[in-house]
């Protein structure tokens, strides 16, 4: 699937996104004013008006809320602080805070004045996700939240083919009950795409039983646990007899993935770090993401290196994660 058909499926659901960094990120304005005109989402953007209308006249026909004049920013404050008290927040801190364009927009979604907030392009990960694991939390309780890199692109290894990898951006060390969990919202992220036959390989350095260590025996662990679902994968497998058919005949015949994984669960976020980046850089491809993956509602990251595309393609993603909450 071509990724501007996420496009046209994110079109026919009208939902709206949020982007906090619209005010000071001149790559997210350009995307803004491409996902208006072709109407991939409805944009919310926070800022000043008049001061958004000066630096882009075209940001007139834009939806711009100010948390300074908003008519509910002081009932986001008490709501924020009834969330955080526990956690020793006072009202006057929480007064302070919504004014934040990350927690204000965060904000925005758990109240349902949008659907969905896209940043990240101009702030750290933690940054930018930290409000909504403090507001939107997990769907599960104790549950992880989790992240994915869409790989997508042309080159003659990938062709047409989109690959999840995960989890690249926020669980350090998961253990195997963890990478469990981190497959299972892969392969609901992967469907939530319109994608079809997730196939999940469990990566190491070791292809059944070629080398041992704590780290095989956790990926081991892991993949016998997540056959239990009846979910075609396999593991410990090492990357090229995940994606090589040839390979995988020499290194696993008897694999049921033969070569052609299109979700990569990765050990640590040491690997899966590297690995994003490696593919994007050296293979030429896209890696859009972090997507994050366990929400109650749909809020995502961006790589600080990302371009407008980038912002474009995760706006899209986000919508049809509304559609998977539904």
């Amino acid at each position: 699937m071509k990724i501007k058909k996420l496009y046209k499926k994110a079109r026919a659901l009208g939902k709206s996104i949020v982007y906090p960094e619209a005010a000071f990120s001149d790559r997210t304005i350009e995307a803004i004013k491409y996902v208006h005109k072709k109407k991939i989402a409805k944009p919310i953007l926070i800022g000043d008006e008049s001061a958004l209308a000066i630096r882009d006249k075209a940001l007139i026909n834009e939806q711009i809320i100010n948390p300074k004049t908003f008519q509910k920013t002081n009932e986001f404050a008490r709501a924020l602080y009834i969330k955080r008290k526990d956690k020793g927040m006072t009202l006057e801190e929480a007064e302070k805070l919504i004014l934040d364009p990350y927690y204000f927009a965060t904000m925005l979604v758990q109240e349902g004045y949008a659907d969905g907030m896209v940043a990240g392009a101009e702030c750290s990960t933690a940054n930018a996700i930290r409000p909504a694991l403090q507001i939107i939390k997990a769907k599960k309780k104790n549950g992880r939240v989790s992240s994915c890199f869409l790989i997508h692109g042309d080159n003659k290894f990938l062709k047409d083919k989109q690959i999840l990898l995960a989890d690249c951006g926020l669980i350090i060390d998961p253990s195997a009950d963890e990478l469990v969990e981190i497959a299972k919202s892969s392969v609901l992220t992967y469907e939530a795409l319109g994608l079809q036959n997730p196939k999940v390989a469990f990566l190491s350095y070791s292809t059944h039983g070629s080398a041992s260590g704590q780290s095989v025996e956790k990926v081991r662990t892991a993949t016998a646990k997540f056959k239990k679902l009846e979910i075609p994968c396999d593991g410990e497998l090492q990357l090229d007899a995940a994606l090589v058919p040839t390979v995988a005949k020499h290194k696993c015949p008897d694999s049921p993935l033969e070569g052609d994984a299109n979700i990569l669960i990765m050990p640590n976020l040491d690997t899966g770090n590297i690995v994003s980046k490696a593919i994007q850089y050296f293979g030429g491809l896209k890696a859009t993401g972090p997507i994050l993956q366990g929400l109650k509602k749909p809020i995502n990251d961006l790589s600080r290196g990302c371009t407008a595309e980038d912002i474009i393609t995760m706006t899209a993603i986000t919508v049809l994660q509304c559609e998977e909450d539904k």
